[in-house]
């Protein structure tokens, strides 16, 4: 019997249930909850970053979004909460689309 001793998706036990097979699960609490989803996120990063098509790095990022969705909910705030305070800071500093590089600063 596989043990996995980690977070799935909403529907993942309807589709072992239709395969006929059994399972053990159990439902986190809200700090157990926001831990796996920070180990989720690093195990799916990992993934995207070993994509090599464009196909699987979407795949990737759906997961990585859906993650963070789901960290935004634990901590009882919305997807524009999260948005409002990206935009905030991408005023402040800028974005990341221009793919600007600093490969080093002269000291004073």
């Amino acid at each position: 019997m596989p043990v996995y001793n980690k977070l799935i998706r909403d529907g993942i036990l309807e589709i072992i249930e239709a395969e006929g097979l059994s399972y053990n699960s159990r439902i986190l609490e809200e700090k157990e909850h926001l831990t796996e989803i920070k180990k989720k996120l690093y195990e799916e990063v990992k993934e995207f970053d070993e994509t090599n098509n464009t196909e699987d790095g979407i795949e990737e990022l759906a997961d990585v979004l859906e993650l963070i969705h789901a960290a935004i909910k634990v901590y009882n705030l919305s997807f524009e909460d999260l948005e409002k305070v990206r935009l905030k800071k991408k005023e402040k500093r800028g974005g990341f689309d221009k793919g600007l590089y600093l490969i080093d600063v002269e000291d004073k």
